[in-house]
């Protein structure tokens, strides 16, 4: 009887009783609004912001109800107006370019190569066409590309960029955190990525004027000067009156949950890409499959894995997910022709105008994705391989 694996993609670990306790003791005084204080105390949240502020090493912080709502922000604190068109890669998910459309841009798709990054002569091609000034990156599954040289391009022309870290809080590109690289750099802490509060997000930069403005939209009201991770008072008094209060900073209870997931983010993060080595190191070889190049400049965080089968038909991928399905291994194909779950690509997303991204299509015809949640032990990589391996080779 062939062996199939027994393990939830979709469990992580349980809290830890340092996050659990932290919870507690917030929902018994029962100050969870962001901003209800006693006398002197300063608030969970503007403690997390400050945490993470120093744990990245940037001047401001603001911490927000979801990962799609930071970039929301971020969009609106730069500035974008109705109608702007504003770039992001071919690959990505949902909610980033939800979030262009949410602040009035209007979306421009840039082509994607086989390593999964957004394509450099393509997003040339793309600024100079659009004549857009912002870009709105995506380091979609962790992959993370050359920044360097995407900030050279950027620069060149005058593009901002906006880093969507998603997948990669605790990632580097050299020795450079992500996030760190444009103006602004935005995180999810829902249940599925490298902090767990079940939803949330975080913003970051170090431009005063553009911190002013999120921590304004974020529903500061007038007790901006709550926030510890914050400009100077003055840099509020010309837009205090201007920005709208859009409600979505992060509440007391999810910052209490988050502040001691941070002490555990690094050897996570090093639990992660042990778990990525067993399954890279298992299909390796396999026929009709070809594994994601990752360049040894970017220090990447693995929570889930990719791999393409370029040269197998639409009707022998279903058959290789069915197969493994059936032996408890939940694969996600970005080639359906249908959204299912959490699982879409960029023609699913009728807002957005209609875009034809001819490379991007061919590799998201082929491409494979996974889960690898730290409640899975090495031996289970193992053997998700293993099943993996075997169902493609059953079809080849």
């Amino acid at each position: 009887m062939e062996k199939k694996f027994l393990g939830n993609f979709t469990q992580q670990e349980p809290l830890s009783e340092s996050s659990i306790e932290a919870a507690i003791k917030v929902m018994r005084h029962g100050r969870l609004h962001r901003y209800n204080v006693k006398n002197g105390e300063i608030s969970e949240t503007a403690l997390f912001e400050k945490e993470f502020a120093k744990k990245l090493d940037v001047r401001f912080c603001l911490a927000c109800a979801s990962g799609g709502y930071a970039m929301t922000t971020a969009l609106r604190a730069l500035g974008i107006k109705p109608g702007d068109k504003i770039l992001t890669n071919g690959f990505t998910l949902a909610p980033v370019p939800g979030a262009i459309a949410a602040a009035g841009g209007e979306v421009v798709f840039v082509e994607i190569t086989d390593k999964l990054l957004i394509d450099f002569d393509d997003l040339q091609q793309k600024i100079i066409s659009s004549k857009s000034k912002v870009l709105l990156l995506s380091h979609m599954r962790g992959h993370i590309c050359n920044m360097d040289e995407l900030m050279a391009i950027c620069n060149k022309f005058g593009v901002q960029v906006i880093e969507d870290c998603a997948h990669t809080m605790g990632a580097k590109w050299r020795e450079k955190s992500s996030g760190k690289f444009g103006i602004i750099g935005c995180y999810s802490t829902q249940t599925y990525k490298h902090l767990n509060s079940g939803e949330g997000g975080i913003l970051v930069t170090n431009n005063e004027e553009i911190m002013a403005r999120a921590i304004m939209l974020s529903g500061s009201y007038m007790l901006f000067e709550r926030h510890i991770s914050r400009p100077d008072i003055n840099f509020f008094d010309n837009i205090k009156l201007e920005m709208p209060n859009c409600s979505g900073r992060m509440d007391n209870l999810r910052a209490a949950i988050l502040r001691p997931q941070l002490k555990n983010l690094d050897s996570n993060c090093l639990a992660w890409n042990k778990r990525y080595a067993v399954l890279e190191l298992g299909l390796k070889g396999t026929k009709g499959v070809k594994l994601v190049h990752r360049d040894a400049r970017e220090k990447f965080v693995a929570s889930s894995f990719q791999f393409l089968l370029p040269d197998l038909s639409s009707k022998d991928i279903i058959k290789i997910v069915s197969r493994c399905a059936i032996r408890g291994v939940e694969l996600k194909w970005f080639g359906a022709e249908e959204p299912t779950g959490f699982t879409s690509r960029y023609t699913s997303w009728q807002y957005a105008p209609r875009q034809t991204l001819d490379k991007t299509e061919r590799i998201l015809d082929g491409l494979l994705d996974l889960r690898l949640p730290l409640t899975f032990s090495l031996d289970d990589c193992a053997v998700i391989s293993e099943i993996i391996k075997t169902e493609i080779e059953k079809v080849i």
